[in-house]
C-alpha cells in the first residue's frame, strides 16, 4: 500500500474520490450554504459532497463540457468554486480559477487567450460575464442553469500526468495577470511539501481556514488536508463578526489565513483572545507577516506551545520557504527572515541579473528551486521563461541569504524605492509599535519619495504624536494618507496593488 506522503500525482477528482471512500464520514462545515451546491447545507461529509460534485460533473457532460475544454470557474468566493473545479477534472476539462474581482476587460483577454472557453458564473459575476463580447453564448453556464440540467452518468477521464489540468492566475499587481499551467505531476510534488508539514499537526481536529479558492494554495491544502481524513472549515467571510462565532462554535485546532486577514483580525485577537482558544496552529499563506500580528493570535491561545508557521511562495513555485514562531522566538526574531526550504523539496538562493549566484550576506534577485513549479504561463511561455535559469525560477522577489542559509525578504524588485532599504521591514516596524494602525503600506510617491498609506483600526483614532516620534528615526517618508481599510486596492489574496496606489497618486 502507498505511504500518503509518498510522491504522488494528483487529478483533483481522483483525490476527492480517495479521500471520500477511506474517510466517508469526516465532516466539513461552512459558515453559509454554497450557490452551487445547495443540497449540502451548512455540515456535511466527504462522501455526500462526493455524490453532490459527481451530479454536477453529469449536469456540466450533458452541457456540453468534455475532455481537454477549458472552462473559466468566475464566481463568488467561495468553497464550491473549488468542488466546481474537482466536478469538471472528472470529465478532464481544465478549470481555470478565475478571481470574481476582476472587470470584464480582464476576462475578455482570458477569454482570447483560452480561445473561447466555458466560463461558469454565478449571481456576484453574471453583470460581468453580460458585458464579454467575445464568448459564445452558449457557452455561458450560470450556476443556476447547471443546476436546472439533467444528471445523466457519464465515465471519468484523465488527462496524461504531465498536460496541463488546472490554471491559477497571478495575483494581477503590475498588470493583466498571467494564467498559470499546472500538471497532475507539478501538482502531486506540491501535496507531498503539504501533506509533510501537516503531519506536525498532533491530532486530526479541525482545520479552518479563509483563503482565496482560486489560488494555487487552495487546491493544494485541500487535497491535502482530504487526503489525511482532516474535518474542515472553510469560510467564506472574513469579516469579525463570522470568524468570531464560527471559531468559537466550532473550536479548529488550526486556522490559516493570508497574512493581510490575519493583520484584519488582530483587533479580534486582542480584544476577544477567548475566540482563538481553542487553536494551536497557525498558519500563514505564501507571504511575509510582521512580529506583533504572529504574536497576537499566539499569545490568544490558550494550548501548549502553539506555533505560528510562516510560509513563503509562490503561485508558480508554489509553497517554498518556512520558519516556525513561538511567542519565545519572536522575542528575538527578525521579521524579514522567511525561514529555509524543506529538505529535498524547496530551496532557494540569491542571484544577480543576469543569474550568477552571489555570496551570503549580499542583496540580489530571490531564485527559488521546486520539483512543484508550474509547467508555464498559457499562451505567454516567452515570459515564463525570461524567469526561469535552468531549473531556478526568479522569484521578482529581492533579499540575502544569511550565514545560516535562512532566506530574508527584503521587497518586490519592482517595488524597490531610493534611500529605502526595506520598505517591508519599515512597514513591519511601524504595525509592530503602533497598534491603532491596521494596515501600512509604503509606495513610490510623487519624484519616488516614499508615501506612506494609513488605514486606522475603526475603534481607535490616527495617533499623530505617536506616528512622528516613531519615525522620527527612520529614513525620510512622506506625510502618510489615510485610507479606510476596505478601499485599499487588493487582489484576490488581499495583496496591496501598490503600482495601483502608485498610478493615483501620480494622477492626483
Amino acid at each position: 500500500m502507498t505511504d500518503f506522503l509518498d510522491y504522488q500525482p494528483l487529478n483533483l477528482y481522483s483525490n476527492y474520490r480517495d479521500a471520500s471512500i477511506k474517510t466517508p464520514d469526516v465532516t466539513i462545515l461552512q459558515d453559509e450554504v454554497l450557490p452551487a451546491f445547495p443540497e449540502l447545507g451548512l455540515n456535511y461529509t466527504y462522501k455526500l459532497s462526493h455524490e453532490a460534485i459527481l451530479n454536477r460533473a453529469y449536469q456540466l457532460a450533458n452541457l456540453g463540457v468534455k475532455a481537454g475544454d477549458k472552462i473559466i470557474i468566475f464566481k463568488s468566493s467561495k468553497f464550491d468554486t473549488y468542488l466546481l473545479a474537482v466536478a469538471a477534472s472528472y470529465l478532464a476539462a481544465v478549470p481555470a480559477m478565475i478571481s470574481y474581482h476582476f472587470p470584464a476587460e480582464t476576462i475578455e483577454v482570458f477569454v482570447n487567450r483560452l480561445e473561447n472557453p466555458f466560463i461558469l458564473f454565478d449571481d456576484e459575476t453574471a453583470d460581468k460575464v453580460a458585458l464579454v463580447k467575445n464568448s459564445s453564448p452558449e457557452k455561458q453556464i450560470s450556476v443556476s442553469k447547471l443546476l436546472n440540467t439533467p444528471a445523466d452518468k457519464v465515465p471519468q477521464v484523465e488527462l496524461p500526468q504531465d498536460e496541463i489540468a488546472y490554471m491559477t492566475h497571478t495575483s494581477g499587481t503590475t498588470g493583466i495577470p498571467k494564467l498559470i499551467c499546472h500538471s497532475a505531476n507539478s501538482m502531486g510534488w506540491r501535496t507531498k511539501w503539504q501533506k509533510t508539514i501537516f503531519t506536525k499537526i498532533a491530532e486530526k481536529k479541525l482545520v479552518g481556514f479563509h483563503i482565496s479558492p482560486v489560488h494555487s494554495r487552495f487546491n493544494i491544502g485541500i487535497s491535502s488536508l482530504m487526503a489525511m481524513g482532516f474535518p474542515m472549515m472553510p469560510l467564506s467571510k472574513a469579516n469579525r463578526e463570522t470568524v468570531a462565532e464560527m471559531v468559537t462554535k466550532h473550536q479548529p485546532i488550526a486556522i490559516e489565513t493570508h497574512p493581510n486577514n490575519f493583520v484584519q483580525w488582530t483587533s479580534l485577537a486582542k480584544e476577544q483572545p477567548e475566540v482563538f482558544a481553542s487553536v494551536r496552529y497557525y498558519h500563514s499563506t505564501f507571504d511575509a507577516i510582521n512580529n506583533a500580528t504572529m504574536a497576537s493570535f499566539l499569545k490568544a491561545s490558550e494550548k501548549n506551545e502553539p506555533i505560528f508557521l510562516q510560509v513563503y511562495g509562490q503561485s508558480e513555485c508554489g509553497p517554498m520557504i518556512l520558519k516556525a514562531h513561538t511567542l519565545e522566538s519572536l522575542k528575538t526574531s527578525d521579521a524579514r527572515d522567511m525561514g529555509v526550504g524543506l529538505e529535498g523539496l524547496t530551496e532557494a538562493r540569491i542571484a544577480d541579473e543576469k543569474g550568477n549566484v552571489l555570496p551570503r550576506m549580499t542583496d540580489g534577485n530571490i531564485h527559488f528551486l521546486s520539483k512543484g513549479r508550474a509547467l508555464t504561463y498559457y499562451k505567454e511561455d516567452d515570459r515564463f521563461q525570461s524567469t526561469v535559469y535552468g531549473p531556478w525560477w526568479d522569484s521578482g522577489d529581492y533579499g540575502f541569504m544569511d550565514e545560516n542559509g535562512h532566506l530574508f525578504l527584503k521587497d518586490r524588485q519592482v517595488d524597490l524605492i531610493e534611500n529605502i532599504d526595506s520598505s517591508l521591514a519599515i512597514e513591519d516596524h511601524l504595525l509592530d509599535a503602533l497598534d491603532f494602525l491596521q494596515e501600512v503600506i509604503i509606495v513610490r510617491g510623487k519624484e519616488n519619495s516614499p508615501q506612506p498609506i494609513l488605514a486606522v483600526d475603526p475603534k481607535q483614532e490616527m495617533n499623530w504624536d505617536a506616528w512622528w516620534e516613531q519615525v522620527a528615526d527612520l529614513p525620510h517618508l512622506n506625510e502618510p494618507i489615510i485610507m479606510a481599510y476596505d478601499d485599499i486596492p487588493r487582489t484576490a489574496t488581499m495583496k496591496v496593488q501598490r503600482l495601483q496606489i502608485e498610478k493615483k497618486l501620480k494622477e492626483d
